[in-house]
């Protein structure tokens, strides 16, 4: 999965611009142009996104971009993060078991499955392929909008 969400970014009264994204309406934010509203809004999606972590609840695919969107990414190592989580559940695999399988603390899985704890990449991806998952990252140019 590609953790990259549409957002939408509208004028608000100040003459700012607010984003909101669809698939993660708990991820609201704003600023007074179009450069700080879009840096505002992947912090405001990766803080959302963490809570659903903390709350245990699914995280949303990114729907089909519309008309007037831009696509936000979420920073890589929290992308890793929220598909390790994803996988786990899907697995129903307890950090306790993935402790076990990497050979480390089950405090340490705690922060490698937390996306608001600053983690090695190297860490998280060992745990991603101890899931039977695997991660590719892809660079690309900024969208023009």
């Amino acid at each position: 999965m590609i953790y990259a969400y549409p957002c939408q970014l509208t004028p608000d009264e100040d003459g700012g611009l607010v984003a909101t994204f669809p698939d993660v309406p708990e991820a609201i934010t704003g600023g007074s142009d179009r450069s700080e509203a879009l840096a505002m809004a992947e912090d405001a999606l990766s803080t959302a996104l963490a809570g659903y972590v903390h709350e245990k609840w699914d995280i949303p695919a990114p729907s089909e971009m519309a008309d007037g969107q831009v696509s936000v990414p979420v920073p890589t190592v929290v992308a890793a993060k929220l598909a390790l989580y994803t996988a786990m559940k899907a697995q129903r695999i307890t950090k306790v078991e993935l402790a076990d399988r990497l050979g480390v603390s089950e405090g340490a899985v705690r922060k490698l499955t937390n996306p608001d704890h600053r983690s090695h990449m190297s860490q998280v991806h060992k745990a991603l392929k101890a899931v039977g998952r695997s991660l590719r990252v892809e660079i690309t140019a900024p969208e023009m909008v």
